[in-house]
Formats: C-alpha cells, sequence, structure tokens
C-alpha cells in the first residue's frame, strides 16, 4: 500500500475508534468536561485525516473517501442518542401519525394520546430516573415520566420532516426502538457525501473535499447518534443547489427541493440568498424562489386538511424559549452583545445578513451557488450564536461543496457551547468565546489570502490539495465572495 494512502487510513482508524469511545461515553449530565475532551480529541484527529489526505494519490482518494465515511457514519449506532432526546419525539410524531392522529393538534402528555404510550417513550415508576425524564400529570402514587422533551407542547416540526416520521415508524418492526430513525439518519448521511461527490465530480473539483462532511464528527455524533432531522434538510439543499448550479436548466427543480429543504427544518431557507448568487433579473429568480415557495405551502397544505389546530404547532414559543426575540434572556446574539445594547442585537443582525445577502445575489458566482450560501449561513450562524451542534450540519455539508475549512470552526462552537456551558453553567460567555474564536478565524483566513493575492481566488485555492498525478483541474469560474 502507498504510505500516504495508510497514513490516512491509519488516521481514520484513529479517528473511528475515537468516535465509538466518544459515543458509547456516556457523560452530558455527569460529566460534560470529559465528554468535551472526548469531542476535541475526535476534532483533532478529523484534521489529522484531513491533512493525510492531502497526498493520497488521486486513484486511491475515492475508495478512501467511501470507505472512511461509511467507518465514520456507522460509529453513530454503537450506542442509544447521548446528548439529545429529540429523536423520541420523532418517533412519537411518527406513531402518532400511523394511528391517523394529526401531530399537529395533541401535546405528547394530553390524554386523548395516552393509548399510544408504551414502557419505552412513556416510562413508570423507578424507570423514571435520570435527567433525560421528563414528568407528566397521572392521577395515582405511581409516578409517570417521559423520555420526550417539552411534553406539554405541541410539535414544532414542518411538514417533510412529519413525512419522514412517518415513513420511519411504518416501515420500523416492533419493538425496534431508536434504531430504525439512526439508521435513517446514518443512510442519509451517506446519501449527502455521494452527492456532495456527484457535484464535484461534475465541476472537475478535487474529491478531496467531500470529507470535510463524510469525516466530520459532528455527523456521526448529530445526524446518526442523535438522529437529528437536520440531516434530511441538509441533502435536500446540496442536490438542490447542485441542480441550480450544474444543470441551469432544472433550476426549478432545484427550487422545487430547496423548498423541501426549509419544509424539513426551516433553517435551509438560508442558502437561498446563494442560489440567486449573480441573478440579475427578477424572472430568473423567480424560476427558482417560486416552486420553493410553492413546495412549502403545498406540504403544509394535507395537514391543514387534517389538523383542528395550527400547523406552525410551538414554533412561537420556541423562538421566544431560546431567546431570539429577547437578547437578556440567553446566549444568543452573543458576539454582538459584548459591544452593543441587548435591545440593538436583533435588528443589527437583521440588517447585516440582509447586506450579506445582497452582497451575494449581487456579486456570487451563480455556478457556484454554494459559496454564497456559506457565507450567508455561516456570518448568520456568528451572529445568532446558537447553542446547538446539530445546527452546523447544513453548514458542514456547504464546506465540503466549497472548499473553505476555516468555517468548520464555527461548527466545532456549537458543541462547546451544548457541552461546556453545562460546565460553566453560563452559557453565555461560553457563546461568546468559541463563537468569537471561529469569527477570528474566519476573518484570519480571508486575511490571509488576500495577502497572497488570492483574494478573489480559483475554486481549488482552499481546497484538500493533492500533489498525485491525474488530480482534476480547478473550474474556470467567476470571481466569488470570500
Amino acid at each position: 500500500m502507498n504510505p500516504r494512502t495508510a497514513l490516512t487510513a491509519t488516521s481514520l482508524a484513529a479517528l473511528t475508534t475515537v468516535l465509538v469511545l466518544t459515543i458509547r461515553y456516556d457523560g452530558y449530565s455527569a460529566d460534560p468536561g470529559g465528554l468535551f475532551w472526548w469531542y476535541a480529541a475526535c476534532w483533532v484527529l478529523f484534521a489529522g485525516a484531513l491533512l493525510a489526505m492531502r497526498r493520497v494519490p488521486s486513484s486511491h482518494v475515492l475508495p478512501l473517501l467511501v470507505a472512511g465515511a461509511i467507518a465514520v457514519t456507522v460509529t453513530g449506532l454503537v450506542a442509544p442518542p447521548r446528548t439529545s432526546t429529540d429523536s423520541y419525539r420523532y418517533a412519537w410524531d411518527g406513531r402518532v401519525q400511523s394511528a391517523g392522529v394529526s401531530p399537529y393538534d395533541h401535546a405528547p402528555q394530553d390524554p386523548e394520546l395516552v393509548r399510544l404510550r408504551d414502557s419505552w417513550l412513556f416510562p413508570t415508576g423507578a424507570a423514571c430516573t435520570g435527567p433525560d425524564r421528563a414528568r407528566i400529570p397521572h392521577p395515582g402514587p405511581v409516578r409517570h415520566c417521559t423520555r420526550l422533551n417539552r411534553p406539554a407542547v405541541h410539535t414544532i416540526y414542518p411538514p417533510v420532516a412529519e413525512a419522514y416520521f412517518l415513513t420511519v415508524d411504518q416501515l420500523s418492526p416492533e419493538g425496534a426502538l431508536h434504531k430504525p430513525l439512526q439508521i435513517g439518519s446514518g443512510l442519509i448521511s451517506l446519501g449527502v457525501t455521494g452527492a456532495v461527490l456527484l457535484i464535484l465530480r461534475r465541476r472537475g473539483t478535487d474529491l478531496r473535499r467531500a470529507a470535510y462532511w463524510a469525516w466530520c464528527p459532528v455527523v456521526p455524533i448529530e445526524a446518526v447518534n442523535n438522529a437529528h432531522v437536520d440531516v434530511l434538510g441538509a441533502l435536500l439543499a446540496v442536490i438542490g443547489l447542485g441542480l441550480v448550479a450544474v444543470l441551469p436548466d432544472r433550476r426549478s427543480a432545484g427550487g422545487l427541493l430547496l423548498g423541501a429543504a426549509v419544509a424539513t427544518k426551516l433553517m435551509p431557507a438560508v442558502v437561498l440568498p446563494g442560489a440567486l448568487s449573480g441573478v440579475r433579473r427578477v424572472r430568473d429568480a423567480a424560476v427558482v424562489l417560486l416552486p420553493a415557495a410553492a413546495f412549502t405551502a403545498l406540504a403544509y397544505f394535507p395537514y391543514v386538511l387534517l389538523s383542528d389546530g395550527s400547523v406552525f404547532g410551538y414554533l412561537g414559543g420556541y423562538v421566544e424559549e431560546e431567546g431570539y426575540d429577547d437578547p437578556a434572556d440567553g446566549p444568543r446574539y452573543a458576539l454582538l452583545r459584548l459591544v452593543l445594547p441587548d435591545s440593538w442585537a436583533l435588528p443589527v443582525v437583521l440588517v447585516v445578513m440582509a447586506g450579506v445577502s445582497l452582497y451575494v445575489m449581487w456579486r456570487g458566482d451563480p455556478h457556484r451557488p454554494w459559496s454564497g450560501a456559506l457565507l450567508v449561513t455561516g456570518w448568520s450562524f456568528a451572529l445568532l450564536t446558537p447553542g446547538y451542534p446539530w445546527y452546523a450540519l447544513l453548514l458542514v455539508a456547504l464546506v465540503a461543496l466549497d472548499g473553505r475549512w476555516e468555517w468548520l470552526g464555527v461548527a466545532l462552537a456549537g458543541p462547546a457551547v451544548y457541552v461546556l456551558g453545562r460546565v460553566f453553567d453560563h452559557r453565555e460567555p461560553t457563546a461568546a468565546i468559541a463563537y468569537g474564536l471561529a469569527a477570528l478565524l474566519v476573518l484570519a483566513a480571508a486575511a490571509g489570502r488576500r495577502r497572497r493575492g488570492t483574494g478573489t481566488r480559483q475554486p481549488e485555492d482552499v481546497s484538500i490539495q493533492t500533489s498525485g498525478p491525474g488530480s482534476p483541474p480547478p473550474a474556470r469560474n467567476a470571481s466569488r465572495p470570500t
């Protein structure tokens, strides 16, 4: 075996081994500090594998990428969900729909749905001990609880996500518990790897870039082990952007898939300015935006007909609970609040992101819409400072398409806030430090390129470079935002 290939394979073996140990370590409640050190070890090994991949002969790149993607993905299956209970709500929403009930009509603790409860999602008695059990009202001396978070509120998930939960429930054997959702998310995450590889190959771009997604620790931890539906939104967004860029006559189909991504988790709406990169005419924008809006609306329509209550569920309450409308409550806008009054944070975010979006739409490269999408998504994260690491799945997928590795620092900031915030019991300072360091990394990388005269670089300038023969030539494109 080529020594460079052997080194990369060894690095991947070390990464997968530590990922298994990390995911099996149930330290989120008992030892969050120790858990974060495991996370840090995974990221260091991830960086080492990327560096080793730089000099692998081009004929070995694809086999290594695929084998590594499968190995890294499978590590997420070695334990039940460790740091999030969201997948239990997914399983419940699927079960409710299979029973012919709209998931938007009842909260999990409502008595109308008692017949659907089981001992897995709704333990009783001694099984109610543990930090991931929420007590629910029940007459009698025996304690009743649930694994679901926020059991007193209606679901928040959009219709494509709900359709996915229903599909998984219908395909799951009886008593399968958490594994079907983990396996489904694992397959979707491998689908993202495949979609990224297809787009890169079609563009003539170095396939090594796909490793940014395929081997990233966020993927097995959040997409597979915790089974977050965000991975489905990332897949639909990647394919949608690929259709917009690679097949110009399929821009409307790309718009449909982007609408499906928005109807999965709402957050993928931040990639829409990127999809409009370089668009000068209203009708060209409409080719993407109208199918996206139509799909989102039509996806909600069946649930509107089937539901007695609002299909937006707990969305408004979630926004309030997470402090997006009240900056003084929680770690949101942590960087802006270092220099601005709390009341200014949200208006400044809106103005800045509107400016970034307009810049992307005016100056962006229409052949590389993911570049502008990454710029908008990355800065929205840096300014909003979200504390949930699974939100970064979309960001990591865009990094794999675009190659600007420095944005992975933002993806690492989420786990830092989520885990270390429990150690210090103050999430706001943790968010300011983590996202501040991530923003400095992005700015330093951009400044470094400008000093080297690559401010309007060609796509390969920031990808994982190859020195072997047979490397694909860089794609020829117009300048794009940095």
